[in-house]
């Protein structure tokens, strides 16, 4: 196993959970479960990407079987992929990042005893009390509060519009925000959610720029952030951007040209493109091999998160429950961070912001926020 996937785990740990580091178990399934078609597709494709690829860094020894099962975007599809793939009771999951996909699920995992592995930032998920979810990318009140610092702190901006998705996650990400913007005494100035099936932006976009703001802020999906960034450059807005992670990825970025991102910014986990460290490097070069495509941080966190399952694994935690206490209980040294626990299922706490400069679709890291606090 490379060395950027080992486990910190402690020696009373160990022997609580009653597990040797030769211990190999046989044959574990870890079913896929992630919205590959529909408005969320970009996302639950790298979601899915980043899970396959740890997979295939399995132990030696450690069979994996894993299906990849598309959920789409409702909440009924990720239900029914989570019971069936409960009949073939897997060692651990992993689940949509689709915030009502996710709140959906929590009750089926609660009571099939299975672990959750999701990059859901939408916030509500681990605040209701399930010892079975685990997230693996920052939740929105970590990188809320790293998008509004940024914006105040660093842009010294104080009348931000912001834009957000009428879905459970546009939601988190606004609540979110405008307590963040509170906590540093501003007060957006334009508020409005948008359809993830809007096709035109200028609408808002035009309301939003007759409230004479300093910054946009969005918090939408994939594609309306690709939309709304053209549109925007389009129309001269000629006020900096600082938009939600979907915008990181370079599968949005590709949707646009690198004139159109100048002055684009976006909060973030991690940014596998821009670089930092030889073992991300080597991860997105296997990653573009296998995919044909460029990493984003949602593959980054999902990969890690099946990584620290597949660790456990081979350690000899063999059952969902073991699974669950490692998760709880220890640290691991992933690629994107270090991750742990806050005792409700909160693995990640650390945000970074990115910005393009019209010159080319790859970001630069211009600011990193470390172990934020969850709420």
């Amino acid at each position: 196993m490379p060395p950027w996937k080992k486990t910190l785990l402690t020696a009373t740990l160990a022997a609580t959970l009653g597990y040797a580091a030769s211990a190999v178990a046989a044959e574990v399934d870890i079913p896929v479960l992630v919205p590959v078609t529909g408005f969320l597709a970009l996302e639950g494709t790298s979601q899915r990407n980043g899970a396959v690829l740890a997979i295939r860094h399995a132990a030696e020894g450690l069979q994996v079987h894993s299906e990849v099962i598309d959920t789409g975007t409702s909440p009924e599809g990720a239900v029914t992929a989570l019971e069936r793939a409960s009949g073939d009771k897997p060692l651990a999951v992993a689940a949509s990042m689709l915030g009502t996909q996710m709140l959906a699920m929590l009750p089926l995992a609660d009571e099939y005893g299975i672990p959750l592995v999701t990059v859901s930032g939408t916030a509500s998920i681990t605040e209701r009390g399930n010892p079975w979810v685990f997230r693996f990318f920052p939740g929105d009140d970590v990188t809320k509060t790293a998008h509004a610092r940024y914006v105040v702190e660093e842009l010294g901006k104080r009348r931000p519009a912001v834009i957000y998705q009428t879905t459970a996650y546009g939601q988190s990400g606004q609540a979110h925000l405008r307590d963040a913007f509170a906590k540093l005494g501003v007060q957006p100035v334009f508020e409005e959610a948008v359809d993830p099936g809007v096709r035109d932006m200028l609408p808002v976009l035009t309301k939003a720029m007759a409230a004479n703001p300093d910054v946009l802020v969005l918090h939408l999906h994939s594609g309306p952030t690709a939309l709304l960034v053209r549109q925007a450059a389009a129309s001269a807005a000629g006020i900096p951007i600082v938009a939600g992670s979907a915008m990181h990825q370079p599968s949005t970025a590709a949707l646009l040209e690198p004139a159109e991102l100048k002055g684009v910014c976006a909060e973030t986990s991690a940014s596998p493109v821009s670089g930092g460290t030889p073992e991300l490097e080597k991860f997105t070069a296997e990653y573009r091999t296998s995919f044909n495509t460029d990493p984003d941080a949602f593959a980054l966190g999902q990969y890690d998160g099946i990584a620290m399952v597949l660790d456990a694994a081979s350690k000899g935690a063999a059952t969902p429950e073991a699974i669950r206490d490692v998760l709880a209980q220890s640290t691991y040294r992933g690629l994107a961070m270090t991750y742990r626990s806050d005792g409700k299922g909160n693995m990640a706490h650390s945000a970074s912001i990115v910005c393009y400069d019209g010159s080319s679709r790859i970001p630069a890291i211009v600011k990193r926020y470390e172990d934020l606090p969850t709420q």
